[in-house]
């Protein structure tokens, strides 16, 4: 689902939730034997509540689809990481927390990708099975964790800061590997060379927003780049020992001269969940 915001627009969403309303039992107070005074009894009330007890209708038992309804919420989340190519979660999958973060994209080109597919094959030849990254874009922001009933709030206010920002351009030419802070994924990433003062800018507006809803702001003396394929583990010495100048060759001497990576920075987004926002700059 994705939402422009070169307006003023708005999504809601409900999830279904379930509460338990059931009020608390009354604690009975302990009879006072000593201060109370016994009074007459009247029989006729005694077996009225008899009767009344005696065809009282019995409580149904709950059926087991009511039952199944709230399953889903009760159980564990068990993250499976062969279902997407060994990669693991950061944090571990909460019903209600949304994994959002605020990037640029990168629109790619056949040099482009015809450049990546060398690289593959290259970085097979010394035993690193590399897997092209399923979007290319640069991140603005560490990935973090909303609670549903933040995401309008959230997104207004990246989109308030965004209000005068210039569109602008970044250029990347040069290779280098990075890991994520678990050191389980290495990536092969192309860092960015021109541009740097404008991305500094959006960070600095991104992590106003961060702050502000008490979420960890982006990283001291950033290298800003776009990934463009990873591998499973902490490969990042090995890549650049084995292949990483051979890779850097394969830049360098592209057949029409030295390739340069595009960006055109004319709009940001942020992914929240299965939601993506749109924030077009000036």
């Amino acid at each position: 689902m994705i939402v422009n915001y070169s307006s003023s627009s708005s999504e809601e969403e409900t999830e279904n939730t379930s509460k338990d309303d059931s009020s608390p039992l009354r604690k009975r107070g302990k009879l006072d034997t000593e201060n109370s005074i016994s009074e007459p009894l009247d029989r006729g009330s005694v077996k009225r509540k008899a009767g009344k007890s005696a065809h009282s209708t019995p409580r149904l038992p709950l059926p087991d689809s009511v039952k199944e309804m709230f399953r889903e919420s009760e159980e564990q989340w068990i993250d499976k990481s062969e279902e997407h190519g060994g990669r693991l979660r950061s944090f571990q999958h909460e019903r209600g927390n949304w994994a959002t973060c605020v990037f640029c994209p990168y629109d790619t080109e056949e040099a482009f990708l015809e450049l990546l597919n060398e690289m593959m094959v290259v970085a097979a030849t010394h035993g690193i099975p590399l897997s092209l990254s399923e979007e290319f874009h640069l991140s603005l922001s560490k990935t973090v964790v909303l609670r549903h009933h933040w995401i309008q709030p959230f997104i207004q206010s990246i989109q308030t800061g965004l209000t005068q920002f210039q569109k602008f351009f970044c250029l990347a030419d040069k290779l280098k590997v990075y890991s994520n802070a678990e050191k389980s994924r290495t990536f092969l990433g192309m860092e960015i060379s021109t541009g740097k003062t404008q991305l500094l800018e959006l960070i600095k507006i991104v992590d106003e927003t961060m702050t502000e809803f008490n979420l960890s702001n982006f990283y001291k003396d950033p290298s800003f780049h776009i990934s463009l394929a990873w591998c499973v583990g902490d490969h990042v010495e090995r890549l650049k020992k084995t292949c990483l100048s051979e890779l850097q060759s394969l830049v360098d001497a592209h057949e029409d001269g030295p390739f340069y990576l595009q960006l055109n920075c004319t709009e940001l987004r942020c992914k929240s969940g299965n939601k993506v926002f749109l924030f077009p700059l000036q």
